[in-house]
């Protein structure tokens, strides 16, 4: 792991007024290593001794500090991932039957078609887009 991501979220703790603690610091390695957004439970399997409760509060703190984001799935569990800016830009694949969520690695021809999508939607609403998230719903091989 890139020992800069260290430095970025405790610059973004310390905008926010918060400590980056031993155990945020875990919450972010477990993030950077595991290449895709992860559940709670997912991230509780990858460090015993962990609280539920202390798993979500100290997400929550990351997430407000603009160190990780919250990823959907189209199950009910909520899945967490580093900021893009912190990770590197890519997509998501969402399986619709077990909820399992993958990054996905565009192709510069992807990301500019992307782009022009994303350009035109917006002129046509007058709107000032910032960013782009592109999720393909499916279904994984494991469910097939």
């Amino acid at each position: 792991m890139d020992p800069r991501v260290h430095e970025q979220v405790g610059l973004r703790l310390l905008d926010t007024d918060q400590r980056y603690t031993p155990l945020r610091r875990a919450l972010v390695e477990t993030l950077a290593r595991a290449g895709r957004p992860l559940t709670i439970p997912e991230i509780l399997q990858t460090n015993p001794g962990l609280s539920q409760s202390s798993a979500y509060r100290n997400m929550t703190v990351l997430v407000d500090a603009g160190a990780a984001r919250r990823v959907a799935g189209t199950d009910d569990h909520g899945r967490f991932e580093l900021a893009e800016d912190l990770s590197g830009h890519h997509h998501h694949l969402v399986c619709s039957s077990c909820g399992k969520v993958a990054d996905v690695h565009p192709s510069p021809r992807l990301e500019q078609a992307l782009a022009e999508a994303a350009r035109a939607a917006a002129d046509e609403d007058n709107f000032d887009v910032l960013e782009h998230r592109f999720d393909l719903v499916g279904v994984c091989a494991a469910c097939r």
